[in-house]
């Protein structure tokens, strides 16, 4: 990626003349099957401006997941930038929502004047808070077609979309295909440095790319940041496969371990989340702070819940080693509180 960088052709991208930028936005808006591309320095700010593109009037309000990374993570951008209202609707064990509470949260236009105006349905695919679940191009499809019955956008948050189609076996573009707009990222699962791509159609990529530069998102020498993230896009996809599989082995090896407690099921992708149970007599914090001083770093979701995140730098190997450092601190903890006794 350094070596792609170094010699990356450049120019000024604000202006539109990046040929490296423009080749990547290309490439990633034909992967997904949208008409065109915006590079865009985060996930945060790629689902913010498509937010706010599809919601072009203040007191708009979006549908979306209780538990989504839009609605949790994002500083509440929506709100406090575009005026847009969040009505959340409760995400399942699975990161869908209901299809009959996702219209039921559509509000009446004959009620505008005293409700928000439903502009905009949100997904996440996949579904990071659930534990990286994926969302089906079936599922997908419902809620497309619900949101065109309602004359409303549907705008899927895919951070990590392409550990979804590898998961699920289905290639990426359909699993996109009901959507108006996607956030794809390139610097998670892929590994690139920096950055996201939103693409749909070619209007909404007009009116993106304003908002992209009101934000502070327009860079000059963009094509160096972006040849780094061609080399994710070409080369990691593949190892996205093994990432699962290593996931699953750490899934399946941490809940062999007396005191932890993980759905193994529910692990689909790289994301696991495990509980701490009662009685072990650590805490999140007290494990992550074990775990760190050997060089594992995890996530606290909690007092006694925690996440980890595999990426395709970390091998079988670094997996063993991972499971005997929690084996090692669940040891420490049983031993101490033998000699308590």
């Amino acid at each position: 990626m350094r070596a792609a960088m170094a010699t990356a052709e450049v120019d000024d991208d604000v202006l539109g003349a990046d040929p490296t930028a423009v080749r990547l936005e290309s490439e990633v808006a034909t992967i997904m099957g949208k008409e065109a591309g915006l590079f865009v320095p985060s996930g945060t700010m790629g689902n913010l401006i498509s937010v706010l593109v599809h919601c072009d009037k203040r007191g708009s309000e979006v549908i979306l997941g209780d538990n989504s990374h839009i609605h949790i993570y994002e500083n509440g951008g929506i709100s406090t930038i575009g005026g847009v209202h969040p009505r959340p609707v409760k995400n399942n064990d699975d990161g869908t929502m209901d299809i009959n509470s996702i219209e039921a949260a559509i509000r009446d236009p004959r009620g505008e004047i005293v409700y928000p105006t439903t502009r905009l349905i949100c997904l996440e695919n996949s579904h990071a808070n659930t534990g990286g679940r994926c969302l089906s191009a079936e599922y997908t499809d419902k809620v497309g077609e619900l949101a065109k019955k309602h004359g409303l956008k549907l705008h899927i948050d895919g951070a990590r979309i392409f550990n979804a189609s590898v998961a699920l076996g289905v290639p990426v573009n359909r699993l996109v295909q009901a959507a108006d707009s996607v956030s794809v990222c390139l610097s998670k699962g892929l590994g690139a440095p920096v950055g996201s791509v939103i693409v749909g159609s070619k209007s909404f990529i007009s009116k993106a790319r304003i908002l992209r530069k009101t934000l502070g998102g327009g860079m000059r020498q963009l094509g160096f940041i972006c040849a780094a993230a061609f080399v994710a896009l070409k080369e990691n996809v593949a190892k996205l496969e093994g990432d699962h599989k290593k996931a699953k082995m750490l899934a399946e090896g941490l809940n062999q371990i007396k005191g932890l407690r993980v759905n193994v099921a529910a692990v689909e992708t790289n994301i696991i989340f495990f509980d701490i149970l009662e009685g072990s007599k650590l805490t999140a914090e007290k494990l992550y702070n074990n775990l760190e001083e050997h060089g594992v770093l995890v996530m606290p979701e909690g007092p006694y819940r925690m996440r980890i995140v595999l990426h395709h730098q970390i091998s079988s190997s670094d997996v063993h080693y991972t499971l005997s450092c929690f084996q090692q601190a669940f040891n420490g903890v049983h031993e101490e509180n033998g000699n308590q006794v």
